[in-house]
């Protein structure tokens, strides 16, 4: 099937969007069938909608389309069910409307030095992926007028910007794909499931050509604040990186995916990231997995300690303390700085391997 510039295979989740394309309607306005109101988290509607001083009632979850007709009773909506559905409910009917980030080794998918999969559906992921990209990205040190300036690997808000629009945006009709965040030694990427919207090209994006594929997930997050809904997105990312001094991000369609590519600061690129030695080898051998690990942290210029550690491996803290105090021990590693303030780092020389 042909459709903008690109031509794509037309299965049956593109002609179920085809056919909600032509009956203008979205897929997360449809009636997620056997889920009441009962089925919806008050608590987190409460407390997202307090952030803009807001108190909701049933009629507002009706107007916002979180609550639909079906038959002769209200039930959740789809984009209902994603946004503010009980979290045990929610992955019953959604598995997939969560986020996976990881670290790889290199710039290849070979292997991994950090993963996580958040179940917090969509405002769980506006909170925890923000945090695990800043833990497993670098930092640069610039001096200006003898004023320190770090330089974030990738542009934070660029980087917000996308996944919002990712979130906003994902095709929730597709089984079997979740929204992946992606980090390389080159290059940090948002992947989610979902061509962009019948109709639109790349290019009609970059023009700022809105057209909204999940209407109640949209018009939800623009209320909170959270995000615009007029095709301005694309201008405020370029803004944000020119700004900034960062690359231009690259859009990519891949099948039945869309992906955003981001590359990092110049100044972050050619230096070595903050507090980390240059050219520190890395000796594993003997070492324990967890032991590795956390050495392979370091190498990577993160900032671990033994609750990363306990996090990571599921162990108690006395595991995690032991696995620390044997590579202090070997002097592998060395904890430099304030006990509350500092950090671990690995040394130039030691006794391990």
């Amino acid at each position: 099937m042909r459709l903008g510039s690109t031509n794509r295979k037309a299965d049956a989740a593109m002609l179920a969007e085809l056919e909600r394309f032509r009956s203008n309607h979205s897929f997360d306005q449809l009636p997620c069938a056997e889920a009441g109101e009962e089925a919806l988290d008050d608590a987190l509607i409460r407390r997202w909608f307090e952030t803009i001083g807001k108190e909701v009632r049933t009629t507002d979850l009706e107007s916002m389309e979180i609550l639909v007709p079906h038959g002769s009773r209200k039930v959740v909506s789809n984009g209902g069910m994603i946004l503010f559905g009980r979290e045990e409910i929610r992955n019953r009917y959604f598995p997939d409307a969560n986020v996976s980030c990881a670290l790889f080794h290199g710039a290849t998918k070979s292997r991994f030095l950090d993963r996580k999969d958040f179940g917090g559906g969509i405002f769980g992921a506006l909170e925890e992926v923000p945090k695990f990209i800043a833990r497993n990205t670098r930092l640069a040190a610039k001096i200006e007028n003898i004023r320190r300036q770090d330089i974030p690997e990738y542009s934070l808000v660029a980087v917000r910007e996308v996944l919002i629009n990712a979130l906003a945006h994902a095709d929730y009709g597709v089984t079997g794909m979740r929204l992946f965040v992606s980090i390389f030694s080159d290059r940090l990427e948002i992947q989610n499931p979902g061509m962009l919207p019948f109709g639109m090209t790349l290019e009609d994006f970059k023009s700022g050509v809105s057209r909204v594929r999940n209407r109640v997930i949209a018009q939800v997050l623009h209320r909170l604040e959270i995000m615009e809904r007029w095709g301005s997105g694309y201008e405020r990312i370029r803004e944000a990186c020119r700004e900034g001094g960062y690359p231009e991000p690259e859009w990519q369609e891949m099948g039945m995916c869309t992906r955003v590519i981001f590359r990092p600061h110049p100044e972050v690129a050619t230096s070595k990231p903050v507090n980390v030695p240059v050219n520190v080898p890395v000796k594993t051998e003997g070492l324990s997995e967890r032991q590795q690990w956390f050495m392979e942290q370091l190498s990577a210029g993160k900032n671990v300690k033994a609750a990363d550690i306990e996090a990571q491996w599921n162990v108690v803290e006395k595991t995690a303390k032991r696995d620390i105090a044997e590579l202090r021990k070997l002097e592998l590693i060395d904890f430099v700085g304030a006990a509350k303030t500092g950090s671990y780092q690995l040394k130039l020389t030691g006794k391990g391997g």
